[in-house]
């Protein structure tokens, strides 16, 4: 794994992968970053029937991990797991572009570089 990867746990993985199962025609998982919130970004994940000319492909457990060059400035190094708490079950982020995220844990805002 490079520091710039973008990579799954084995849960995650797992998650996706079955969630991709019951989807047709979907290649892999696309991750991105938009501006919004409180503090500033917001991951965006959904499943990816395509990879653009730009796009970057990570794989990771057998996962195609998709992203646009404009998010990974944001991803570079992260690592996505799945966890279960108590009733609620999401995807968890730990990336290390991250400086800190807002109370409700929706948004997060990123180190500055330079």
């Amino acid at each position: 794994m490079s520091t710039t990867d973008i990579i799954l746990t084995e849960q995650a993985a797992e998650h996706v992968r079955n969630y991709l199962g019951k989807q047709e025609e979907m290649i892999g998982l696309r991750v991105g970053v938009k501006p919004t919130g409180c503090s500033g970004y917001q991951y965006v994940i959904e499943a990816a029937r395509e990879i653009n000319d730009q796009d970057k492909v990570f794989e990771s457990h057998g996962i195609k991990i998709i992203t646009d060059p404009q998010s990974l400035l944001y991803l570079a190094g992260t690592e996505l797991d799945y966890v279960r708490e108590g009733l609620n079950a999401g995807f968890r982020f730990s990336n290390p572009n991250v400086q800190e995220t807002c109370g409700c844990g929706e948004s997060f805002s990123l180190k500055e570089t330079g």
